[in-house]
């Protein structure tokens, strides 16, 4: 990429409060992200004073206390898996903004008297990353969750840290630190995820605002914005750990609560229907642009395919002498064949620039969690079976 391309990078990680006191505090070193490190030390923060706590007083393995710790699935994926897989996929949001941003003045489709305008609106998203407000709004979410959540004794991953009589509720310093440590970190990692989001909608947002070179006979079918097919790819990790926990969570209570996975399967459904709707809203915002642009291009190019096949019939079905050939010959429009290939170019164009691989890169990764879960009750042939018939 040249120097001015490199005008055009953005990132939604970079410079941002939250990343500016990791960067104070020794974990991301100058340069890079320090993702593993960040990814380790959240990790094991959150659930290593609970697992601790509990292998000391007795709590964490199967015979000692009803429910130990060791059979809550969700608390061991949700702080193991999960939480480490959110700061891990900050690299992918990170390149995905940084590569593709840019493109849209490499590949033309921001015209050159509006490449200021564009500037302008990477300046204001910028502005808006670093900006403190954001960031109280979440801390305010997460005390009120604090304050508000429901007490202890109702929540069923803490039967295990209850040190108290049986029907007198009272955790330890394991169930503390879950409740008003390790919880408050997964749910403000989970909350920065859900800004950056909606950085990236507002940043689409202003983007298609602009005059855009919409090519609709494009080969991406999505008038040049194929490659925003990409974005969705960014966020894989993401829909993975939030499966993962969901999965974790219905697997303990099929496990161990004599639940049906099969009951779980609108759940299950409902949910995967959020998360493909969550990820693909950003690309939703070009709608108006592809709809508008293949709206004049069907009478553009229906226009000019009408003028050329009248022009043909003169010449070779009638044996007129034009007195103006040039449409026929010019080599853009070729043959009839071609000049129709234009046309149905532009009949085939999408209205947004989703197609089958951005809603895999959700779907797939979202979809191998919940696998896991029905194979506890079902084998994984007969699940895969069945899978395949429901989309034949």
């Amino acid at each position: 990429m040249n120097t001015q391309d490199s005008d055009f990078e953005i990132s939604l990680i970079r410079d941002d409060l939250l990343f500016r006191l990791q960067r104070r505090f020794g974990l991301i070193p100058d340069h890079g992200l320090g993702l593993i490190r960040r990814a380790i030390f959240f990790s094991l923060l959150a659930w290593l004073p609970v697992a601790a706590w509990a292998v000391y007083n007795g709590r964490a393995l199967p015979g000692t206390v009803n429910e130990p710790l060791l059979q809550h699935f969700g608390i061991h994926v949700r702080f193991l898996i999960a939480l480490p897989l959110l700061i891990l996929g900050e690299g992918g949001v990170h390149r995905m903004t940084t590569r593709l941003i840019p493109y849209f003045h490499t590949s033309g489709l921001i015209r050159k008297e509006q490449r200021e305008a564009f500037r302008e609106v990477l300046r204001g998203i910028v502005q808006l990353r670093n900006s403190s407000l954001p960031w109280i709004v979440i801390a305010a979410l997460i005390v009120a969750w604090l304050g508000f959540q429901p007490p202890s004794q109702d929540k069923h991953e803490l039967v295990w840290a209850n040190i108290g009589e049986p029907t007198r509720f009272n955790v330890g310093f394991g169930g503390w630190w879950l409740d008003h440590v390790a919880q408050p970190i997964f749910l403000a990692l989970l909350c920065v995820w859900l800004w950056r989001l909606i950085l990236l909608f507002l940043l689409l947002k202003r983007i298609a605002a602009l005059d855009l070179q919409i090519v609709p006979t494009h080969s991406d079918r999505a008038g040049g914005l194929g490659f925003l097919q990409r974005v969705p790819k960014a966020f894989s990790l993401f829909a993975f750990a939030l499966s993962a926990v969901l999965a974790s969570r219905l697997a303990h209570d099929v496990v161990y609560h004599g639940v049906h996975v099969m009951s779980l399967k609108l759940e299950v459904v409902v949910f995967l229907i959020l998360l493909i709707m969550l990820f693909l809203t950003p690309l939703i915002v070009f709608i108006p642009k592809l709809v508008a642009a293949k709206k004049q291009a069907l009478l553009d190019y229906g226009a000019l395919v009408g003028e050329h096949g009248r022009l043909v019939h003169r010449r070779w079905i009638l044996g007129e002498s034009l007195e103006d050939p040039s449409l026929l010959e010019a080599q853009e429009i070729g043959p009839v064949a071609d000049a129709v290939s234009l046309y149905e170019a532009v009949a085939n164009m999408r209205a947004v620039p989703v197609g089958k691989t951005a809603i895999l890169a959700v779907v797939l990764p979202a979809a191998i969690p919940m696998l896991v879960l029905f194979a506890i009750e079902i084998p994984i042939k007969e699940l895969l079976l069945k899978i395949l018939g429901a989309l034949a």
